[in-house]
């Protein structure tokens, strides 16, 4: 069966550059990089070229960069990081639509006895710069606010955000997940303190993230154990799996016009196509304030996970803003934050896109995607009523 991936926000297919570079230390350089002996010290040499690599995409010194397990690994570090470091703070700020590696420690701070305040958004998933500079008190340990959020692509004014963090004299995090490799950054001119990436979500394997810490932050490891990264994150590192994300960061600085420019005419593509033939169908999220890849569509009277079964069943691999794919009947926090109604929040689709996607897919994904909607309409009790009351509403009209 031919298969249209389009879930790139959940994982990415690994290059084939990465493959081959990560090949050869799984059967021929397979010494620990902690070792005193060269075979194992050629292995650390080639360690610290990937951290370059990954330094080089972000704008960042090589040095502030500490290689974890994945993104929610970096999250959670960044944010025990700064809070073991300054046990006097017991004060959060963060926002109601945070991927669940930040938003679930949060929820979980604040019944360990800590103070998090949770910014919301507008209908457009936009955050009140007002109300965060109105939260960030003198208690504030640290500000945690993603990038860019992973279900409607809205990417956040992060810079805007770090200078009125510094201002009130707090330390800013933003989970990068979805960011890095699809927009350009430059640390080196940023007011962000401490930012997570993960290597799964641009094309290097799962299970390798990083995060930056800028020089001068005070921060205590999360993982405790032996000297690796400095002594700020312990374990054996994972050498196959961080050489792939140093060069998926090359490939992905390499690419980043195309991601820029071509793969977001193909986003909005689908997404022009889609809201044409399909009626009562919305787009989640600012409509130019977000990444090139993503677009989030609601279709209103029915439920995202029958649109997915129906859309896996043609090959076509998608993902629902609605959480029913993970077993929970709630609608997703990020659209409920942002007001979606309930008659279009269960029926959410995301499409995430990437530079190995064609035209040919998007038009097979338009080809489907609005039949089954008019499909799953025509035996959905509230799709039912709103065609009775259509027809009621133009018979009145006559009338």
């Amino acid at each position: 069966m031919k298969v249209v991936y389009a879930d790139n926000n959940a994982t990415t297919k690994v290059a084939p550059e990465v493959v081959e570079a990560m090949v050869p230390y799984f059967t021929e350089y397979y010494g620990n990089p902690s070792s005193m002996h060269t075979f194992g010290g050629q292995v650390a040499k080639k360690i610290d070229v990937a951290r370059q690599q990954v330094a080089d995409l972000i704008g960042a010194d090589p040095d502030e960069i500490v290689f974890t397990s994945c993104g929610t690994e970096s999250d959670n570090a960044a944010i025990w990081g700064i809070l073991h470091a300054n046990l006097h703070k017991r004060h959060i700020v963060t926002t109601r639509v945070e991927h669940p590696a930040v938003y679930n420690l949060g929820k979980y701070l604040a019944q360990s006895g800590y103070h998090v305040t949770e910014l919301g958004v507008d209908s457009s998933g936009m955050l009140n710069l007002q109300e965060l500079a109105d939260a960030i008190r003198e208690d504030t340990a640290i500000v945690s606010i993603m990038y860019a959020n992973n279900e409607t692509g809205v990417i956040f004014p992060v810079e805007e955000i770090g200078h009125i963090v510094k201002e009130k004299g707090s330390i800013l995090h933003t989970d990068a997940v979805q960011a890095v490799g699809k927009i350009p950054l430059n640390l080196s001119k940023s007011a962000i303190d401490l930012l997570t990436l993960s290597g799964h979500k641009l094309h290097a394997p799962k299970g390798v993230g990083a995060l930056f810490i800028r020089k001068g932050i005070t921060f205590t490891p999360f993982v405790v154990g032996g000297h690796q990264e400095k002594n700020r994150r312990g374990g054996t590192e994972n050498v196959p799996s961080i050489i792939g994300l140093g060069r998926a960061c090359e490939l992905a600085k390499k690419y980043m016009s195309e991601e820029q420019i071509l793969v977001k005419q193909l986003r909005d593509k689908v997404e022009d196509e889609i809201l044409e033939k399909a009626p009562d169908v919305r787009v989640n999220g600012h409509k130019t304030k977000r990444l090139p890849n993503t677009t989030n569509l609601s279709f209103e009277f029915v439920e995202g996970e029958a649109i997915l079964l129906l859309l896996n069943e043609r090959g076509i691999c998608a993902s629902s803003g609605s959480a029913c794919t993970s077993g929970s009947l709630e609608p997703s926090h990020v659209l409920r934050a942002m007001g979606v109604p309930f008659t279009a929040v269960h029926g959410s689709v995301r499409l995430s896109l990437s530079r190995y996607n064609t035209i040919e897919e998007v038009d097979y994904i338009v080809e489907h995607l609005p039949p089954i909607i008019r499909r799953l309409r025509e035996i959905s009790p509230y799709g039912r009523e709103t065609k009775v009351k259509g027809q009621v509403d133009k018979v009145s009209a006559r009338v």
